[in-house]
């Protein structure tokens, strides 16, 4: 073995022996590391509009932070609480909800055997009882872990400020430290760019609106518990396939069991303007850029919060769309300059 290929398996060696010394380090801030760089992507334009008309970097990125700890932080802040006493009142008063008796008015065949109705009111007492209890469960772990949750918010701001301010720098060093040739190097950053504005934007901000115009059909029609259920259609929003339909038309349900004909005509208008965003703004911003199929997002979403926690519920489907790139590479038989800075002519 020549004497300068020994160096350069000692210089990677070392390279990945400090690497990996340093993955060790910042485990435990890792992912509020990768959450400011993702805030930072997802409010760079705003960044840069005040850029534009203030030329002051520091200046620019400290009014970016204020706006979202003014807009998203504190009322996230101040409603936890709210949801937390609402997701027990669900809770208890699922205990007590009498659904047979309803259902027997309107179904008289299939609820004539007291047996059959018992067991039917079981099943049904049971799964709302489960999911009104994993709700519950999940909202107050989030209250014992709040202290930890305001350190990993102070690092991720941390990041989001620097990669705001510094963005083009961070940009440009990623792509220095790239081994890939210049034209792979400039697909892998275009379509990067699509894939992660079309996930973040097309699926997590439609998503937000959705439960959000849902939420409020809730408190106008006076939803029981509005808040709890708001959240929920959120979530439910922003995943895939699912949709916040899931939350809303069992609510109309009810209320149309409860007699209120005004509130459910009320919920099906509000549900019927999110499904919209939910069927035709979200697929031309998902679909205009990038053709990654909701069941990838889907499954990234899943398996991301299992390996990364919540912040994997952005970075799984991520990851799933870099490895289509990759794939995508290798189908059209590009690799042979790959890892190439200048490939020869």
């Amino acid at each position: 073995m020549e004497k300068k290929e020994i160096q350069n398996i000692t210089s990677i060696g070392i390279v990945l022996i400090f690497i990996t010394l340093s993955f060790f380090v910042l485990k435990g801030v890792l992912i509020s590391i990768l959450a400011g760089v993702l805030l930072g992507f997802i409010f760079l334009p705003l960044y840069n509009f005040f850029q534009k008309k203030i030329k002051n970097k520091n200046l620019s990125a400290s009014l970016v932070c204020v706006i979202i700890i003014v807009g998203i932080i504190l009322p996230l802040w101040f409603s936890i609480p709210i949801v937390l006493k609402q997701s027990i009142e669900v809770f208890i008063s699922s205990q007590n909800i009498d659904f047979v008796s309803p259902l027997k008015s309107i179904f008289p065949g299939i609820f004539s055997s007291p047996d059959v109705a018992s067991e039917i009111g079981r099943m049904i007492h049971s799964f709302v009882t489960n999911i009104t209890s994993g709700a519950m469960n999940a909202v107050s772990a989030l209250l014992l872990q709040l202290p930890l949750i305001l350190l990993n918010l102070l690092v991720t701001f941390f990041i989001f400020f620097y990669v705001l301010r510094d963005n083009n720098e961070f940009v440009s060093y990623i792509k220095s430290v790239l081994p890939f040739s210049k034209d792979l190097e400039t697909k892998i950053f275009k379509s990067s760019k699509d894939i992660t504005f079309s996930i973040i934007y097309g699926q997590m901000i439609v998503g937000l609106l959705q439960g959000i115009i849902v939420g409020i059909g809730f408190f106008i029609f006076g939803v029981p518990n509005a808040l709890f259920f708001t959240i929920l259609a959120i979530i439910a929003g922003i995943l895939p396939i699912i949709g916040a339909t899931v939350v809303w038309i069992p609510l109309a349900i009810y209320l149309f069991l409860q007699g209120q004909f005004v509130a459910v005509l009320g919920l099906i208008v509000f549900g019927l303007i999110g499904s919209f965003f939910e069927n035709s703004v979200k697929p031309l911003i998902i679909y205009k850029r990038t053709n990654v199929h909701p069941v990838v997002i889907l499954l990234g979403m899943i398996g991301g919060v299992y390996f990364l926690g919540f912040i994997g519920f952005i970075l799984g489907p991520l990851i799933l769309a870099y490895l289509l790139i990759v794939l995508e590479v290798y189908r059209d038989k590009k690799t042979p300059g790959i890892f190439l800075q200048n490939p020869p002519k």
